[in-house]
């Protein structure tokens, strides 16, 4: 977890942009990226030259003879007047000219031209980009997985909604779902709508968690606490196939989908396998078949909420299961589209596809539940996703294929923060309130003994959701608990009234005769 301290110096860095002239929080994060991704580069091209002095090894240059001026240990140390033209004209074309890189030693990120596509450096002032290389020079980006943590607290200050419903999604809420899907090594994982690849690094870190051994758990002091870091140790034999075959995103925001290639490689994962996609459209089908069609094992996913899109737009296999413009239920009928048979999801949806009267709604939950295993529907607080938006939502949970004997509801009210504006963490842990609770209850879950709908969580058969018309909203299933309450008589209520009044009076009457 990050400290105090980095807080600070990364709050410092943000405010040296915001007065160079730089205020848009993605430009800001994703010039830092680049600055944080060059010093990067520079230490790996290190750590590669001290390996083959000792081996005798070769190695795929990032740097040549000629393009050694180009490394951040030997540009930080020229004056600010020299450095701009430097990194603007020779720095970053370099960057993009870089097809590929050895990956021999799998310690080194293989594909840069897609994320540094169109990438330019938009810092124009030299004292500016001075004092963000100096200060990025001071940040412990070797130090564990500290250059992860440090981009996610960067990322944090993302703080309005952007067009189409686009808005993060909380880290304590992406690791619920991870964990309620429990991705295994060998499996492939994917985000239609990644944004900034939260879902693909929260499945990431939920594969160190459980695959390090004891041994492998590195314990720091950190503000008094004790810190874990995970080594990931117990997965040896599956690095490969991690690094640069298991996740897989698409966005059509030009500048997230760098951001998310950035935040999976600052994560570990040397290729990720980014692109710049709408999935939604037929060019996705035609330009990935097989990634769009029987695709994954694994879908992790919190698409648009809002906006529509013209029929002619949208790809004809969708339309067929649910006819409609709405983006929130062609996103659920493209994630069933891309799992493979026995594919497992897990997605936020806006309340309005648990309960929508219209016909597009409605055949869509009778697929999800006639045409595949709906399993499990954990309905969130409105206050999660605030300050972003206050809409209330819910987790669907299904596996693609089968059918739906029984769903699994939670009534989630408590995520272990403050559903205002400001969010306060609320326990020592991010992990807290109910999602402990929730993951207990949903890995020992079963039919025929969790049916007091009275609780927080109990099953509902497929039998009565059809009867519902598909309605998988938790309040149309859940026992109200009335408490009666014995309440005083009103005539009792009105003698202490008179009494506070005579009260007041006799205040009043002592206060008139001090002031005569």
């Amino acid at each position: 977890m990050i400290t105090g301290e980095l807080k600070s110096r990364i709050d410092k860095l943000w405010l040296e942009f915001h007065t160079g002239g730089i205020t848009n929080p993605l430009t800001v994060i994703e010039q830092i990226t680049f600055l944080m991704f060059t010093r990067l580069l520079d230490i790996v091209e290190t750590r590669n030259e001290k390996k083959a002095s000792r081996t005798g090894k070769p190695f795929h240059r990032i740097f040549n003879d000629e393009q050694q001026e180009l490394r951040w240990s030997n540009f930080k140390q020229i004056g600010a007047e020299q450095m701009l033209p430097l990194l603007r004209d020779q720095v970053f074309p370099h960057f993009k000219s870089i097809a590929e890189l050895d990956t021999a030693d799998g310690a080194q990120p293989t594909t840069f031209r897609e994320y540094f596509k169109d990438a330019q450096l938009m810092i124009q002032k030299p004292t500016l980009l001075v004092s963000a290389i100096n200060m990025i020079d001071e940040l412990p980006l070797t130090e564990g997985d500290t250059k992860g943590d440090l981009y996610e607290y960067l990322l944090s200050k993302l703080t309005t909604a952007g067009i189409n419903g686009q808005f993060r999604t909380p880290r304590h809420i992406i690791r619920l779902m991870a964990e309620l899907l429990d991705p295994k090594p060998t499996e492939t994982i994917a985000d239609p709508a990644c944004g900034t690849g939260g879902f693909l690094v929260g499945a990431m870190e939920y594969l160190l968690r459980k695959h390090t051994s004891p041994e492998g758990v590195i314990e720091h002091p950190v503000n008094g606490k004790i810190e874990k870091t995970y080594t990931g140790d117990l997965l040896e034999s599956h690095w490969q196939f991690i690094r640069t075959g298991m996740f897989h995103g698409f966005d059509f925001d030009a500048t997230m989908l760098r951001i998310a290639a950035m935040n999976l490689l600052l994560h570990g994962v040397d290729s990720p396998d980014i692109h710049y996609q709408d999935t939604l459209s037929s060019n996705f089908t035609d330009k990935f078949p097989a990634k769009a069609t029987n695709g994954f094992d694994v879908i992790l996913a919190n698409p648009p909420f809002k906006g529509s899109l013209d029929e002619e737009d949208v790809h004809p296999t969708l339309l067929r299961k649910v006819k409609t413009k709405k983006t929130e239920l062609l996103f659920i009928a493209l994630i069933l589209r891309m799992l493979r048979n026995g594919g497992r999801c897990a997605v936020v949806v806006p309340d309005g596809v648990l309960f929508g009267s219209s016909k597009a709604h409605q055949a869509l939950r009778q697929y999800l539940v006639e045409e595949n295993q709906l399993e499990g529907v954990i309905s969130l607080p409105s206050g999660v996703f605030k300050p972003y938006a206050g809409v209330s939502t819910a987790i669907l949970v299904f596996t693609k294929g089968g059918r739906t004997d029984d769903v699994f509801f939670y009534d989630l009210q408590d995520d272990g923060f403050s559903l205002d504006d400001k969010r306060a963490q609320l326990y020592e842990s991010d992990f807290a309130g109910d999602l402990p609770d929730v993951l207990n209850r949903w890995s020992t879950r079963n039919p025929a003994i969790d049916t007091d709908k009275g609780t927080k969580a109990f099953f509902v058969s497929a039998k009565d959701i059809a009867g519902a018309k598909f309605d998988l909203s938790i309040n149309s299933y859940k026992d109200t608990v009335y408490k009666i309450e014995n309440l005083e008589s009103p005539k009792i209520i009105l003698g202490r009234m008179k009494i506070l009044e005579s009260e007041v009076m006799n205040e009043i009457e002592q206060l008139e005769s001090l002031l005569s």
